[in-house]
């Protein structure tokens, strides 16, 4: 499962160059010593990290806890139901039934902050700048926390999370070093690819937790794993 864990952070790196790479391109580094910028994009890089790995954990022992019930097949299956859902969804209905929009407030508050920390240049202001970056919304973000939460595990979780945002480090990258380089015609594209990936990663979730026998894709043993987990958590 850790494999789409990096499709989605590198899917998710083109989204981020649109709608995260105006805030890494008025990142305050040094832009005459190439040594200190290196350490400040990689704090900056880490903060993102940090909340993603979080993000991770918290929704992997959710995934636990449900595991413990004897239902992480049900929720392999449910959350790529979910996945492929979200993108058959029309966009204007999505939109108005979105469960974000009760977050708008604490969205604003994080902006907020973060604009506050754009203007200062202390040692921890990178890091602050990238864990506040990563609790801003994001669609690929919320596949990628149901990927953690299908884990089952909080550490597991944390890992897919940390893997995501490893995928998302080269283009973000790129982009605080020369800004929005990705044209119009080019991100409509990548917008068509980004969908048929998520419904991919959908299907792979719904063939894991039908347990058909296929190595690495739909293990049979994670059916006897879930049987033993059940056992366990009633004693």
């Amino acid at each position: 499962m850790l494999y789409s864990a990096l499709i989605f952070g590198l899917l998710g790196s083109f989204h981020c160059v649109g709608m995260c790479g105006p805030i890494a391109f008025l990142l305050p580094v040094d832009r005459k010593n190439s040594a200190k910028r290196v350490l400040q994009l990689i704090s900056y890089h880490l903060g993102r990290i940090f909340t993603y790995s979080l993000l991770g954990l918290v929704f992997g022992i959710v995934g636990k806890s449900l595991n413990l019930f004897g239902m992480q097949q049900q929720l392999c299956i449910g959350i790529g139901i979910l996945m492929i859902t979200a993108i058959l969804i029309p966009t204007k209905l999505f939109n108005r039934y979105n469960f974000s929009k009760p977050m708008y407030k604490t969205v604003g508050k994080v902006k907020n902050a973060m604009g506050a920390e754009l203007k200062k240049k202390n040692s921890g202001t990178f890091f602050i700048i990238g864990f506040l970056n990563g609790l801003l919304p994001c669609g690929l973000v919320y596949m990628a926390i149901f990927g953690a939460l299908a884990t089952g595990g909080a550490w597991e979780g944390s890992l897919y999370m940390f893997i995501s945002g490893l995928g998302t480090i080269p283009l973000m990258t790129i982009a605080i070093y020369i800004g929005n380089f990705i044209t119009g015609k080019v991100k409509q594209r990548i917008l068509k690819v980004i969908p048929v990936f998520v419904v991919i990663v959908g299907i792979l979730f719904i063939l894991r937790g039908l347990g058909l026998g296929i190595p690495y894709i739909s293990p049979a043993e994670m059916i006897a794993v879930e049987q033993i987990s059940a056992k366990h958590g009633c004693h």
